[in-house]
């Protein structure tokens, strides 16, 4: 689906989004890249909560049903397109050092993304490496085994 979403520019400020079918949902970007993004993100997780909580998700206004929002005055109209979620979001805790968390922070933000986001697909991404490195110890044993026998 594809919903109308709202970029804001002050100046010295960060790109601004907004979703006028979705209050509340708001997010923000460094550049126009991190802030379609973010928006995407943003308005991923926000359906998420709701289909979690059992809420009705709205279809998406049309331009011409919003030609007359204020929200819009000063604002760049762009579409984000979200796909939604067959699955539910599970909420986990975790332990970390405070430093570690700051880190993970800025790294996130560099990224443009949450601390959610960043933490899975940090952890998605490494889990392939690492069943590569154990294949390989696994058919290094292997051999070794073969050439002993």
């Amino acid at each position: 689906m594809d919903y109308i979403a709202y970029l804001h520019k002050d100046r010295n400020s960060d790109f601004g989004v907004s979703f006028t079918d979705f209050p509340g949902c708001i997010t923000a970007g460094k550049t126009l890249e991190q802030a379609h993004r973010m928006a995407a993100e943003a308005l991923a997780l926000h359906i998420a909560g709701m289909v979690e909580d059992g809420e009705v998700i709205p279809e998406p206004s049309t331009l011409d049903s919003l030609a007359d929002d204020p929200a819009r005055k000063g604002a760049v109209a762009f579409l984000v397109h979200v796909e939604p979620e067959k699955q539910r979001t599970v909420r986990i805790n975790i332990t970390a050092r405070a430093k570690q968390v700051q880190e993970i922070d800025r790294l996130a933000y560099k990224a443009g993304l949450t601390r959610s986001a960043y933490m899975v697909q940090s952890a998605l991404h490494r889990l392939p490496k690492q069943e590569r490195v154990m294949a390989r110890r696994h058919s290094a044993k292997k051999k070794a085994h073969r050439m002993a026998g």
